[in-house]
C-alpha cells in the first residue's frame, strides 16, 4: 500500500498530491467524490457524471420539440460521430 499526505487548510481544503491525481486521472476542474463505505473506510475517486453535472453540455437541436429527447439524442450522437467513421468510399 502506498500513502501520500497533504495538509488541510483553515478552510478545510487539501491539495491532492500530483502522483494521486495522475493515478486517478484527475485533471484541473474535474470533480472528485469522497465515499465512506460501511466499515468507515474513506475513498476518493473521480466523480461520476450525472444529469446535473452534464446539463447544458450538448446544445439543443434547432427546430425540435423539447419533449422529443430520444430522437434529439440519437441525431446529435450521429452528427457528433460522423467525423469518426471511416470513409467507406475511399480506396
Amino acid at each position: 500500500m502506498h500513502e501520500a499526505t497533504s495538509t488541510v487548510t483553515s478552510k478545510g481544503q487539501v491539495t491532492i498530491p500530483a502522483e494521486i491525481r495522475r493515478y486517478l486521472g484527475i485533471e484541473p476542474a474535474d470533480k472528485v467524490a469522497f465515499v465512506i463505505d460501511g466499515a468507515g473506510k474513506v475513498e476518493i475517486r473521480p466523480a461520476k457524471y450525472t444529469i446535473e453535472t452534464i446539463r447544458g453540455i450538448v446544445p439543443a437541436l434547432p427546430d425540435r420539440e423539447a419533449g422529443d429527447f430520444r430522437a434529439q439524442i440519437e441525431e446529435a450522437t450521429e452528427e457528433a460521430t460522423e467525423h469518426l467513421r471511416p470513409d467507406t468510399d475511399a480506396p
